[in-house]
């Protein structure tokens, strides 16, 4: 009998084994279904299928050898054009055995910028300087110089960073309307923005309702961070489509994706790729509808976004002034023309920003807590992104507010209004901002990209779908008229060269042979990306080639 009725206890226990095992992929299908629909997670799991299968073909002995070589190639040729070589190239690699006189050193600075580089100075990269003017430079030089032993982790020490910090904390959640319980936190940049906020998230929902599996709905353009945030953090990523015409994400998939698991919405404010602000309103009342935190990522809007209206510009809502919005991660080193390793994390209330704090109240050390990622942090660049707010205050900001949106306005207007560009190249989306984002339906746009580049142009490629863009700053306001000449110019060159394909017999778009093209357009045929993983692990390595 007890032999029976231990052989009956294991049979049980196996079955409640099985029962919650099927319990737990039965929920996951069904939530699965709720968020995608039929079609949707048919596709998916076509998606997935196709990819599993692509991957398996790639590790074939054969084929793994060819990728494997070819890999190799493409970054020999990449080292070829980031690690300087040849005759007067001098490598240090160890410590010099005596130190080096300040005019040596000066002597080699000198050298070093002098190295062969695209010149944003010229006004024809997209984004990446944000150059507020040489007067900022020297003033940012002076401030950094004079607080350059300071670090805020010693606030006694240092007090008049703590002070400058909080204000430049003060400042800008003032610019984005949050209400008297908003707080804040500066960063090293966007990045770090951004993580703080999922991470605040995270342990908000984990302390608050005890979720264990977290998840993020993001917009499918939203910010690349987002997706770190997840593969750090273990928080796993949705992401909701951005259709054309708008390339918005749509509320309604939103709604779908959202279940007990759902620690944060996400909205751009604008959107790197193609420049365009979510429907933060109506996003907004989907997270008060459902009590899920929103976060709205206003790191490339910057200083822009809260200055469209007083520009003269159309604006749409954004920011603390809709209730449902509870944290913006907002760049200072953009368009508030600081010094890079700026940024601000923004809270609706102390509450939420507690959430990412790190306090080890036993550590042998003492008692340890830190605000952010970073422990010791760097009082210099508090200290000149003070500086540089307080120059340019907010006249100058709608000031220059003004000639970059209305910079970008006349691309956007030259691109739908101008003969040579209308019929081979259309605008994505409504943007409101810097950004204009364009592709073509009859042309290879990555050839178009290419052949700016040969013209001295530093634009942005895009994938999905295949576009390029311009991000514009206030040294490229200069050029605008410039940039639309090349752009005609380029275009019609292009045109010719798929005359002479169809005249030839060859195939129309194709032919792509510029770098962009072989990256882009490889990254866009495979359904799996390992190669473009090893590609882009490369280009990491070799960076660090001194």
């Amino acid at each position: 009998m007890v032999i029976s009725t231990s052989a009956d206890g294991c049979v049980s226990f196996r079955n409640l084994i099985f029962f919650l095992f099927l319990l737990k992929w039965t929920r996951k299908a069904a939530l699965q279904l709720k968020g995608r629909g039929i079609l949707g997670t048919i596709i998916g799991a076509y998606s997935s299928i196709q990819t599993t299968l692509y991957g398996l073909f790639l590790r074939a002995p054969v084929v793994r050898s060819q990728v494997k070589k070819q890999v190799a190639e493409s970054i020999a040729k990449l080292e070829g054009k980031l690690v300087p070589q040849g005759p007067g190239i001098n490598r240090y690699l160890t410590l010099p055995k005596e130190g080096w006189t300040e005019q040596q050193i000066s002597a080699e600075l000198r050298k070093l910028g002098e190295m062969e580089h695209t010149r944003w100075e010229d006004g024809k990269v997209s984004g990446a300087v944000y150059h507020g003017g040489n007067e900022f430079l020297k003033l940012q030089a002076a401030a950094y110089e004079q607080f350059i032993v300071s670090n805020p982790i010693h606030a006694d020490l240092f007090p008049e960073v703590r002070k400058m910090e909080a204000e430049v904390v003060a400042m800008v959640l003032s610019m984005f309307n949050a209400p008297h319980s908003g707080a804040g936190v500066t960063t090293s940049g966007g990045t770090e923005s951004i993580l703080m906020a999922c991470l605040s998230a995270r342990q908000k929902a984990y302390v608050e309702r005890g979720v264990t599996e977290p998840e993020m709905i993001i917009p499918e353009t939203s910010h690349a961070a987002f997706r770190k945030a997840g593969s750090y953090f273990g928080i796993k990523i949705h992401l909701a489509p951005c259709p054309a015409p708008t390339y918005s994400v749509g509320t309604k998939s939103v709604s779908r994706l959202i279940n007990s698991n759902t620690i944060l919405l996400v909205g751009s404010a604008p959107s790197f790729p193609h420049g365009i602000i979510d429907d933060i309103a109506a996003l907004s009342q989907l997270a008060i509808r459902k009590r899920i935190p929103l976060h709205v990522d206003a790191c490339l809007g910057s200083f822009l976004v809260p200055f469209l209206s007083r520009a003269g510009f159309q604006t749409v809502p954004f920011d603390f002034s809709l209730k449902g919005v509870s944290s913006i991660s907002v760049d200072l080193h953009k368009y508030g023309f600081t010094v890079k390793g700026n940024s601000t994390l923004l809270y609706r209330n102390s509450s939420l920003r507690s959430y990412q704090y790190f306090i080890s109240p036993d550590w042998s050390g003492g008692v340890y807590a830190s605000p952010s990622i970073a422990g010791s942090r760097p009082g210099a660049l508090i200290a000149s992104a003070w500086a540089s707010l307080m120059f340019q205050g907010e006249n100058g900001y709608i000031s220059a507010c003004h000639s970059i949106v209305g910079a970008a306005k006349k691309i956007e207007s030259s691109i739908r209004e101008t003969p040579g560009l209308r019929e081979d190249i259309h605008v994505l989306g409504y943007p409101l901002v810097s950004v204009v984002a364009f592709t073509s339906k009859t042309l290879n746009i990555y050839d178009i990209a290419d052949a700016m580049s040969g013209k001295g142009w530093h634009l942005n490629a895009l994938q999905n779908p295949p576009a390029m863009h311009v991000c514009v700053t206030l040294p490229m306001v200069a050029t605008v008229d410039r940039l639309t000449e090349d752009l005609i110019a380029v275009i019609e060159e292009e045109k010719e060269k798929e005359r002479v394909r169809l005249v030839e017999g060859r195939s129309k778009k194709g032919g792509a042979k510029g770098d962009m093209a072989a990256l882009y357009g490889v990254a866009g045929s495979l359904p799996d990306k390992s190669v473009v993983v090893q590609l882009a692990r490369g280009y990491l390595d070799t960076l660090y080639l001194a």
